[in-house]
């Protein structure tokens, strides 16, 4: 008997009363509907973020932000509800709580009192962190909480757009300032520079007459000294001359008084001698012109004495006081020579501050060209590019077309096996008639796979028709994707006819199990690198994420190569299966089994 003829025999059996026909047409839309319907659901999900119910609870108070009164907690508000990221609604925190309790909101975010005076503490003397709360409830559901912490995150990355924005506002805003003083500093250091410069001259022409006026004070000290000498001798010989003339002023003093008594004298002498009184008083008489002489020299005497006394202390006077001067035109002369050395000094001051003022100067202008001179425009520009300084651009070298589509290629080879192990429910594995009929294990082995590949590869293009029209997925490779299907669904059934060959019912119920394992492993929804030790070493192996990867390839326009790397894997699982399953119709042919003179009640 012929292959096809084995085939199209359990083919007119699948098909031998509506019942059958029906339940074979049911099976052959299992894929579909599994595919087709779970793929349709998650299509887009992210596009219908707008339809899960959130609140917002905005108990902030407000505060002085960058001298203006702001309520940070009102403007986030505001935003969550213009962005349509979610269905937001504004709530006193009572609602908020009762609406997580009841599902009427999938999550809440809680704006504390103190929301907006923390951001303001950011210039404080003691910053603080902002608190933002995020109420959930995984009892409705756990992936919207997961979705909560991301739209919380969004919160977070608004806030410090406004807080760095503001910041740099602040802080660009206080460099244009600083630059403005830094010039006026550049330009007041230049001053002093060119200031210090004319002191030099100046100092200069000062150390000059400094100079002279040491070199005069000398002179003026010597000729001090020698009139203080010249004075001391001067008032040595007034001294002298001043005792003569006291005592030539005492002798004259006493001349005149004695002159009564030398009259009385006279007259008494001349008594005795014998004169009469008229002959004493002639001679008393012609001596009267002495005595006046006598008393005009005393007189005279007298007063000259009076004005030597007075050039004594005149003097006296002048040679003190030019002792004075020489002692103090020798400090004078002291104080100049000092006065000369301290302009020196002076003069190397100016000098190092000249040197300093221009190196001042020369920083400064450094300074004014390291600080860059904006615009008001510009740093509102730059402000806003440091609170929002990365954007990203994605470029795929491969991209599916949305949620749904990245999911395709998992639920695609997932539906191929469903969809081949549902048709080994009602699908005889192998033929007995022709097991007994005829010795052609190989034959009877082919026949068994080809009526199942038959319908799979229906079923397969049922799918595709679904995946490419009804949910109109769009294909890089779609007559690759096709095949690829086919080709997945056909080495499918090889392993899957080989179970039920060797074991029967207990075959067919390892078939779900291995399709569990798969499921798990083959790295349709997160990396398959995240998956437990033993089940990532599973992925290594089994089949079907080889089936996953190379749909990818063809589905996404990805690395082709790759696509024969793993359509290689998957053809050495058909074809040792398919050795397996001719050994086992080998087997059949020659010995009979206790399960086949008691067949499992499945069968």
């Amino acid at each position: 008997m012929k292959i096809s003829r084995m085939s199209a025999a359990e083919l007119r059996r699948l098909v031998s009363t509506p019942l059958s026909a029906v339940a074979l047409l049911a099976l052959l839309c299992v894929p579909i509907l599994y595919g087709g319907f779970y793929l349709w659901a998650n299509q887009d999900p992210y596009d219908r973020l707008g339809e899960i119910p959130a609140v917002v609870v905005v108990n902030d108070d407000g505060a002085e932000i960058e001298g203006t009164q702001r309520n940070l907690g009102d403007e986030i508000a505001q935003e969550l509800l213009n962005s349509k990221t979610f269905a937001w609604s504004e709530a006193g925190q009572k609602k908020a709580e009762t609406g997580l309790v009841d599902g009427r909101y999938e999550f809440a975010i809680v704006i504390p009192k103190d929301f907006s005076a923390s951001i303001a503490s950011l210039t404080g003397a003691d910053p603080r962190q902002g608190l933002i709360e995020l109420r959930t409830n995984d009892a409705n559901n756990y992936l919207a909480s997961t979705i909560g912490s991301q739209a919380v995150q969004r919160v977070q990355t608004v806030i410090a757009r406004k807080v760095v924005d503001a910041a740099a506002g602040a802080v660009l805003d206080g460099l244009a300032e600083i630059r403005a003083k830094l010039v006026e500093a550049s330009a007041g250091a230049a001053q002093i520079s060119d200031g210090l410069a004319t002191a030099g001259t100046g100092v200069g022409e000062l150390r000059t007459g400094a100079q002279e006026l040491a070199d005069g004070t000398v002179r003026l000290r010597d000729g001090a000294q020698t009139l203080s000498s010249g004075s001391q001798q001067v008032a040595g010989g007034v001294r002298e001359i001043d005792r003569i003339a006291d005592e030539a002023g005492a002798i004259a003093a006493a001349a005149t008084a004695d002159l009564p008594r030398l009259q009385s004298d006279i007259a008494q002498v001349l008594t005795d001698a014998g004169l009469s009184q008229p002959q004493i008083d002639q001679v008393l008489a012609s001596l009267a012109p002495v005595g006046d002489r006598i008393r005009a020299v005393d007189a005279r005497l007298q007063n000259a004495v009076g004005q030597i006394d007075r050039l004594n202390a005149g003097a006296a006077e002048v040679a003190s006081g030019a002792g004075e001067l020489s002692s103090g035109l020798d400090s004078a002369s002291t104080g100049a020579q000092q006065l000369v050395g301290g302009v020196d000094r002076l003069g190397s001051g100016i000098g190092e501050l000249a040197t300093g003022a221009g190196e001042l100067t020369t920083g400064l202008e450094d300074g004014v060209g390291e600080v860059p001179d904006s615009t008001l425009e510009t740093r509102r520009a730059q402000s806003a590019m440091l609170a929002d300084p990365v954007r990203v651009e994605t470029s795929a070298l491969a991209q599916a077309q949305d949620y749904g589509a990245g999911l395709a290629p998992f639920f695609a080879a997932l539906a191929a096996w469903i969809g081949i192990y549902a048709l080994f429910l009602i699908v005889k594995p192998v033929s007995r008639r022709a097991l007994t009929a005829m010795d052609a294990p190989v034959r009877v082995t082919i026949a068994g796979w080809l009526t199942p590949a038959l319908l799979g590869a229906v079923q397969m293009l049922g799918l595709f028709a679904v995946l490419a029209v009804a949910l109109g997925f769009r294909f890089a490779n779609p007559v690759a994707v096709l095949g690829l299907l086919v080709f997945a669904s056909a080495c499918y059934t090889w392993i899957i006819l080989a179970l039920n060959v060797w074991l029967g019912a207990v075959g067919q119920f390892l078939g779900l199990v291995l399709m569990v394992l798969q499921l798990v492993t083959a790295g349709g929804t997160f990396p398959w690198q995240t998956l437990p030790a033993p089940l990532a070493a599973l992925h290594e192996v089994l089949p079907m994420g080889f089936v996953v990867d190379a749909l990818r390839q063809v589905m996404y326009g990805g690395d082709l190569s790759r696509v024969w790397t793993d359509m290689g894997v998957v053809l050495a699982w058909a074809m040792v299966a398919a050795i397996a399953t001719a050994a086992g119709v080998s087997r059949m042919t020659r010995f009979l089994t206790l399960r086949d003179l008691q067949p499992s009640i499945l069968q």
